[in-house]
């Protein structure tokens, strides 16, 4: 037996022969997620998104005006552009390669770092095109410079050969780049016409100065096969499609394009007040779509309303002190786009805009225009004023009702296991952790800062709705008892301003049982509560699986790559490490429970959000996934087998 376990040790004994080094590409083929977010729909589209954005760096810097997309039979996409073309003479640091060669194989390499090629571009981290590269099975390559034509063509990031001199190209310059994504990536996915289309739209109206010229060989029944899109009055005219002859309180949107002042850049904006529908905001960094919007929104909203409440104050209306950004929002249909150097994204998708200086730049470029347009057109800023005020006295009544409704709640769910409320009556900064069982409830209700933090334990797995009748969902107490916590109904029932919680945050052990009971949840919001989900209020908490000890230092390991990096790397102590794997919330002590899990300081949390920039894909997901025919559970599984790496057997 001895010698059994010694066999065991030598066969897992981790040395340097057990570190894997990948080169070139395979680490985007490896790990696609770290790169474009995933394999999903969303992910598969990005891929379009990385080469137009290049073309669309060309045009904001002034050397294109036309920009071509074109869908083929096969589904693979061809990006045109005339700009100036990607450099194909030899790469210093690389003499027997082309530039064109480097900049596709290679990661982080490209002509956007020191800004003295591009003042500002969506392209930042040199790995756009050459993750295109990787996770396509076919690219095809063409430049156009100095009247002659040269092409290159690759397969899931290898060169198939190099340089190809086509001929002379005496009246064409520029660059066209053709792909087709990898079906051992992407699966059965494909790209949709539709979607497609939606984006090239909005490129177009993010910059006036160029025209883009839509194609597509894909007959879809509801998307043109050509079209082209030029709009000289930029946001504005997007505004006005996207509002499509909806009553607004002004004729005409407060928009403009400014230079700032303090920074090389600008910012472009559009915004409107209708009482016809729910109020949005769309914002864009160099052309970029950040759907988690950032540091430039804030800029823009934090102008706005210091505009608003100064313009009341002016003409005496007291009532204006009290609106906020929620009541901005509710109703306010605005596009925001800024142009900057060097911004700084959150992840390589780039959702979200963390560039501090952005906030600054967009308030002060906006702020005296907003002044005045307001004191120019007092009829529509009466009338915007009157709106704002109104939707901020609702909102203050329905704050008051709900704090008559949370101590009624309470006393229902006051039972064994069940809520913990928190102290606070007002909903801004609340937050309800939904848990996992009795025992991690214990530990969560010592761990939880008891003024804004509450508490609902769930015993077992909740039902699922898509196999459930509805005359089931209201006799299901877990359910209830949920709903009752949120101060909301379901379905149809549901209504947003009566929800009691700022942060809805499903708290579930990191297993297999954890992860099952966290998509019963997020398959019940979503079916149920939607609108919880798209306006932000719903988050996965992501507990650790391990934590790491030497001495008195501890470190917290998400899973076991996590744990091993930190093991190679060292905890900066003396002595052995010691490794404890929690099996559950229940075992995790307040302490841990705190800093790793609940505390908004130091821990992290995963906001759920739907990404269907056309419709019913997500749905279509959860059907197949959570729904009652198994067949397209076992072909969902069938095809995405092949992607896991690993299993949680």
């Amino acid at each position: 037996m001895a010698d059994d376990l010694m066999r065991g040790t030598e066969a897992q004994t981790y040395d340097a022969s057990s570190i894997e080094v990948l080169e070139g590409l395979e680490p985007v083929r490896k790990r696609p997620g770290m790169y474009i977010g995933g394999t999903d729909e969303r992910a598969l589209h990005h891929l379009v998104a990385e080469v137009l954005d290049n073309s669309m760096d060309e045009a904001v810097a002034g050397h294109a005006n036309r920009i071509e997309v074109e869908m083929h039979e096969d589904r693979s996409v061809t990006v045109r552009d005339n700009g100036r073309g990607i450099p194909t003479d030899p790469h210093p640091k690389f003499p027997d390669k082309s530039a064109l060669e480097v900049i596709l194989c290679t990661l982080h390499a490209g002509g956007k770092f020191s800004g003295k090629a591009y003042q500002t571009s969506g392209g930042l981290h040199g790995v756009g095109i050459s993750v295109v590269n990787a996770l396509s099975d076919h690219v095809r390559v063409e430049v156009a410079r100095d009247r002659k034509l040269v092409a290159q063509e690759f397969s899931r990031g290898v060169p198939q050969g190099g340089l190809i001199d086509v001929g002379a190209a005496p009246n064409r310059r520029g660059t066209a780049v053709t792909f087709h994504p990898d079906a051992e990536i992407f699966g059965k996915l494909q790209l949709k016409p539709a979607r497609l289309l939606k984006m090239v739209r909005s490129k177009a109206y993010l910059f006036s100065g160029v025209e883009i010229r839509w194609k597509s060989a894909i007959d879809d029944g509801e998307t043109p096969q050509e079209a082209t899109f030029h709009f000289p009055g930029g946001l504005s005219d997007y505004l006005k499609e996207t509002l499509n002859g909806a009553s607004t309180y002004s004729e005409t949107p407060f928009a403009g394009t400014v230079d700032f002042r303090d920074a090389p850049g600008k910012v472009e904006w559009a915004i409107n007040w209708t009482p016809s529908r729910d109020g949005f905001i769309q914002s864009y960094c160099n052309t970029v779509p950040t759907p988690e919007g950032g540091t430039h929104e804030a800029g823009f909203w934090t102008a706005i309303l210091k505009g608003i409440r100064d313009y009341g104050d002016r003409i005496g209306n007291r009532k204006a002190g009290n609106i906020t950004r929620d009541d901005l929002i509710t109703g306010g249909c605005a596009l925001v786009s800024c142009f900057i150097a060097d911004p700084e994204f959150v992840g390589q998708t780039k959702d979200r805009l963390a560039t501090n200086a952005a906030q600054k730049l967009v308030e002060t470029a906006i702020r005296d225009r907003f002044d005045s347009w307001l004191a120019a057109d007092t009829k529509a800023a009466g009338a915007i004023l009157d709106f704002l005020v109104l939707r901020s006295e609702e909102r203050l009544r329905r704050r008051q009702e709900k704090e008559t409704a949370r101590k009624s709640a309470t006393k229902k769910l006051r039972l064994p296991g069940k809520l913990v409320d928190c102290s606070k009556k007002q909903r801004d900064g609340t937050e309800l952790f939904i848990v996992e069982g009795d025992s991690a409830g214990g530990s969560a209700k010592m761990a939880r800062k008891r003024e804004t933090q509450a508490l609902l334990p769930l015993r077992g797995k909740i039902l699922n709705v898509l196999g459930a009748a509805s005359s089931k969902l209201g006799q299901n107490q877990e359910i209830n008892d949920l709903c009752q916590a949120l101060g909301v109904g379901m379905g149809t029932k549901f209504n947003l301003d009566d929800l009691r919680y700022d942060k809805v945050i499903i708290m579930t052990d990191a297993d297999v049982d954890g992860a099952h009971i966290a998509s019963l949840l997020m398959t019940f919001f979503f079916t149920q509560m939607r609108p919880m989900i798209d306006a932000g209020h719903l988050y996965l908490a992501c507990p650790p699986l391990f934590r790491l000890s030497q001495g008195p230092r501890r470190v917290y390991a998400l899973d076991e790559e996590e744990k091993n990096a930190l093991m190679a790397k060292g905890l900066g102590g003396k002595g052995k490490i010691d490794v404890s794997r929690f099996k559950g919330l229940g075992e995790m002590d307040a302490k841990d429970l705190k800093e790793t899990t609940m505390d908004p300081a130091t821990r992290k949390l995963i906001r759920v959000r739907i990404d269907d920039e056309v419709g019913g894909e997500t749905a279509d997901l959860v059907e197949r996934l959570m729904g009652k025919k198994p067949e397209m559970r076992f072909e969902f599984i069938s095809t995405n087998a092949k992607f896991v790496e690993e299993l949680d057997i």
